[in-house]
């Protein structure tokens, strides 16, 4: 089965890992961007806060992961996701660029979208609803 993971939970995968239970584990460049700019620029939100906790070596090795996304995190290309970003963004037009990747790379991969309890009150999920794409909340430890 395949995940995708938002941001926050992309962090989550490369700090510590998620259970994952042998699902292929995806994000998408926007959300792998943010969570680049949370681990180098962060300003303490809920996407860099996992990096203020940890000691100075430590923290340059996590920084250091997330600029180098794993083979093993799949990250589905352009080419195939921009003709279903526009198809989504018919029917959905006030829908983020961020947004309208997700749920185009969702609908590639015939995935799942894993959202952090934050992503998880925004709009996604009801565009995700309506698009008939499965999501859950998971929880970052």
């Amino acid at each position: 089965m395949n995940v995708v993971l938002d941001d926050r939970l992309l962090i989550e995968e490369l700090l510590v890992g998620v259970p994952n239970s042998g699902m292929q584990l995806h994000t998408t460049a926007y959300w792998y961007y943010r969570a680049c700019r949370a681990a180098v620029l962060g300003a303490g939100g809920h996407l860099s806060g996992p990096f203020r906790g940890l000691q100075p070596l430590e923290q340059q090795r996590a920084i250091s992961a997330m600029l180098q996304l794993p083979e093993r995190i799949g990250l589905p290309p352009t080419r195939q996701l921009v003709p279903l970003m526009v198809e989504i963004a018919e029917r959905h037009p006030k829908l983020n660029l961020l947004n309208l990747e997700a749920v185009a790379a969702a609908r590639a991969l015939a995935a799942t979208i894993w959202l952090s309890p934050e992503a998880a009150n925004g709009v996604l999920p009801a565009v995700l609803d309506g698009e008939q794409i499965a999501w859950e909340i998971v929880t970052p430890t």
